[in-house]
């Protein structure tokens, strides 16, 4: 659980998954709105901003979403374990979506820009995540 110290000083982690985990949350339920139709795991999708969208899509950052602020929620140690391992996981996702754009194995419709935030996700998360409590 967290402590009065962790919400005093505001830990570098549990602030970084509160607004990950808030980002990722409001960007699945809003993708929700417009995949209506699409289909659960198409290989393209409608767009959200430059960010190509499915059904499967909207779950996993609706799911990303509530694991980050979850954690942040319970204390700097889970939040940093936490940042740590998404930021790890949106790494691969970063490198596998490379290969993946116009593929039919795309199963979250991934576009170039999608790979570019996943990096980006990536470097903020484990760069926060290894170095900070």
């Amino acid at each position: 659980m967290s402590t009065r110290a962790d919400i005093r000083t505001g830990s570098p982690n549990r602030v970084l998954g509160y607004a990950f985990g808030a980002v990722y949350l409001l960007v699945g339920l809003v993708g929700f709105t417009l995949t209506a139709g699409t289909g659960f795991a198409a290989t393209a999708g409608p767009h959200l901003l430059f960010f190509e969208i499915n059904p499967l899509h909207n779950l996993v950052h609706v799911a990303i979403g509530a694991l980050l602020a979850g954690a942040a929620w319970r204390g700097a140690g889970t939040a940093k374990a936490a940042n740590t391992t998404v930021g790890a996981v949106y790494l691969l996702v970063a490198v596998v979506g490379l290969f993946l754009v116009g593929n039919a194995g795309n199963l979250l419709a991934l576009n170039h820009a999608d790979n570019i935030l996943h990096f980006a996700s990536a470097a903020v998360l484990l760069g926060v995540g290894l170095t900070r409590r």
